[in-house]
């Protein structure tokens, strides 16, 4: 038997039978595939069974009760709007959720829900026909029958939406179901269990947060980044004797404070890494505030303790003045001694950050549905769209269906932090994962979803969502828009595009050119992405008369003969500080000049001639400096300006000069002006223009 024919004897849609296949583990390509028999009995078995657990147990419970009150189904009356998505989602074979996404409504009714609910008792409540929400639970890949309860909040608050209702899902005590208290408790962190230390070392840039790391690891970390520094966030797992410490390495740029705080937001514990020749400096000050401002318990780290004649004590008076004071002083604040170099003191350390955690007493349910942290993302030719994942709760396996915003996908693989294949990544386990359909954002949630299906649902309603919120989509930007807003608002407009290696720099490069700005100036961001520079940015950058920018991305021939026929300037860079200075410079050009007023001269009118021809010709002495054909002219009476204008005509003699100097008598005619008087005074002027700074 072949897809097709099945899928009209269950007289449902070619698509839908081929989306529940998959559900179900079996693959067919198209309409024309042919079914083994065994598959062909199972999904009839299913089907079956689910029809006449709908038959039988209707007929026998054809009350729902709402509000207390027992009503017949017949009695339910939805609204139009219900009606009318009964009937669409009926008579039409597209999958559900599909055409109600492209138009989010915004005038949904709230329902408060408390999960688990029967499928009878979910119809009830948004007034339709339990077997319509079987049969789209089954479009779903979810084969549910009349008294079986739903779990899930995402694909529930799917259904509800097609209803035309907005859920919120309240304490499951309000249920008496004793089946859903059961299934309430499996949501709560019952099942409790230590788990490792996320730590974060932050510090000043070059100050050995890397160093200290590749001790605790035993690799050669810093040697693999850029100038020994590190250029991206990185989570690392190190198992020791007394248990695990998941460990963060966040840059110490100035400019890379963005991802800085992102690590502060994710960790437990921060290990403030402070050199103790140089003290705290500017960025250790910085993290110091993030640290605060996210409540972080903080361990002090002092390095370099291995050069000769450095003591701790400048760092220790340092910290006593920010409110840290060491424990040796009398305070609560622990400091360690280390040297990066030579592995002193990194025992000790390690040792009272496990203290530490004990003290936390952290814990997670690693059988919850599984949420994390995405600290980095990239985009490569080989792998596709990765992310690198803190496991927040619960266990990720691969196959899993994941959603992340608007980014969705299924796991294909999870990697370690040394690279090695796993199969599963349970809490504070730092974890890469492959499978997504895009880059997604950093510092957003990814979590498990139900199936692919219901995660690409809930992906392309979140996509929706935000097209809908944007004020301007990148991709319809066009020439004739920034012209009318500078014309209207007189603005002026510097267009960049950035493309960056990972999603990190890329965060990173917004948060340092944003502060690059001017009431006069508008640095506008046309488009940014990860990955290398595309024919796609060239000629978007062609038709908005933008700028490209590139960190750490490559270019290849084709597109950069391109860029050279379209006239566009592609810039590639490696340090980040060039790109703000750079960028700053084009900003100041951009930038109106600040215009000053500089006295050249002064002249003393000492006859009028009235020549009918030409008008008055003021007879003037050049008393200081000189006069310019060219310069602006102001006439001044008993102490008043009475006149501000140009000079139309400046004669020596019979001639026509364009400068007369201090000591030498000329016939000037002012442009527009003809109550000169003898005994006035002439100050001439040029306007400077001087380039202001940002």
């Amino acid at each position: 038997m072949r897809v097709h024919e099945l899928a009209k004897e269950l007289a449902i849609s070619s698509k839908v039978l081929i989306e529940d296949l998959k559900v179900l583990g079996f693959e067919a390509k198209n309409h024309m595939s042919a079914l083994d028999p065994k598959i062909v009995e199972k999904i009839r078995a299913r089907k079956k069974e689910i029809h006449v657990d709908v038959s039988s147990k209707e007929k026998t419970s054809s009350d729902v009760k709402k509000n207390g009150v027992f009503k017949s189904e017949e009695s339910i009356q939805p609204s139009e709007t219900l009606k009318n998505a009964e009937k669409k989602a009926t008579d039409s074979e597209k999958p559900i959720l599909e055409s109600p996404l492209s138009e989010p409504s915004s005038d949904k009714k709230n329902l408060e829900i408390a999960l688990p609910m029967t499928v009878r008792d979910f119809a009830g409540k948004v007034g339709v026909s339990p077997n319509v929400v079987i049969s789209k639970l089954i479009e779903l890949g979810e084969m549910l029958g009349l008294n079986q309860f739903l779990t899930d909040q995402d694909m529930v608050s799917l259904l509800a939406g097609e209803y035309g209702f907005k859920i919120q899902f309240v304490s499951g005590g309000e249920r008496a179901s004793s089946q859903g208290s059961k299934d309430e408790e499996v949501e709560k962190p019952v099942h409790l269990t230590p788990r490792p230390p996320v730590v974060t070392f932050m510090g000043h840039v070059d100050h050995g947060k890397t160093s200290l790391l590749d001790q605790i690891r035993k690799t050669k970390l810093a040697e693999r980044e850029s100038g020994g520094i590190t250029q991206h966030m990185g989570a690392y797992q190190v198992d020791l004797k007394r248990g695990g410490i998941t460990f963060l390495d966040t840059p110490g740029h100035e400019a890379f404070t963005l991802m800085r705080a992102r690590g502060a937001q994710v960790t437990d514990i921060v290990v403030l890494v402070i050199a103790a020749d140089d003290g705290m400096m500017p960025q250790t000050l910085e993290a110091l505030d993030h640290c605060r401002a996210a409540g972080v318990p903080i361990i002090v780290a002092i390095n370099k303790m291995d050069r000769p004649g450095v003591t701790s004590d400048k760092v220790k008076r340092q910290l006593s003045e920010k409110n840290l004071l060491p424990e040796d002083w009398g305070g609560q604040t622990i400091v360690c001694e280390v040297s990066a170099k030579t592995g002193a003191g990194i025992d000790h350390l390690l040792e009272m950050i496990l203290l530490q955690a004990e003290i936390m007493e952290l814990k997670a349910d690693s059988t919850l549905k599984a949420r994390g942290i995405v600290i980095e993302s990239e985009l490569s030719k080989e792998r596709g769209a990765t992310a690198t994942l803190l496991v927040r709760q619960g266990t990720f396996k691969v196959g899993d269906a994941v959603i992340c915003g608007a980014v969705s996908g299924r796991i294909k693989a999870l990697y370690d932090d040394q690279g090695k294949l796993i199969e599963k990544a349970g809490p504070s386990t730092p974890v890469e994962l492959l499978g997504l359909s895009e880059v997604p954002e950093i510092g957003i949630e990814l979590k498990v979803a139900k199936n692919e299906k219901i995660a690409r649902q809930l992906a392309e309603k979140k996509k929706e969502e935000l097209n809908a919120g944007a004020f301007i989509s990148p991709k319809k930007v066009t020439l004739e828009d920034i012209f009318q807003q500078i014309s209207e608002k007189r603005l002026k407009e510097l267009r960049l595009i950035l493309k960056a290696d990972v999603q990190g720099s890329l965060e990173a490069l917004h948060s340092c050119l944003a502060n690059l700005k001017s009431e006069q100036v508008e640095l506008k961001f046309i488009h940014d992405g990860v990955g290398e520079i595309t024919e796609n940015d060239v000629m978007l950058a062609s038709a908005s008369g933008a700028i490209i920018i590139g960190f750490h991305v490559k270019i290849s021939v084709k597109t950069r003969d391109l860029a050279k026929k379209e006239g566009v300037d592609i810039r590639l860079y490696s340090i980040i500080y060039e790109i703000a200075d750079h960028v700053k410079k084009a900003l100041e050009g951009l930038l109106e000049p600040i215009e000053s007023e500089v006295v050249v001269g002064h002249a003393l009118v000492r006859q009028v001639f009235d020549l009918s021809k030409y008008g008055k010709i003021a007879g003037c002495g050049i008393t200081d400096g000189k006069v310019l054909r060219s310069s602006k002219v102001r006439v001044i009476r008993n102490n008043d300006t009475v006149f501000e204008g140009m000079i139309q005509s400046l004669k020596r003699f019979k001639d026509e000069v364009k400068e007369v100097r201090e000591g030498s008598e000329c016939g000037i005619r002012l442009n527009s002006f003809e109550e000169i008087q003898e005994g006035d005074t002439l100050e001439f002027f040029d306007i400077e223009k001087t380039a202001q700074k940002l």
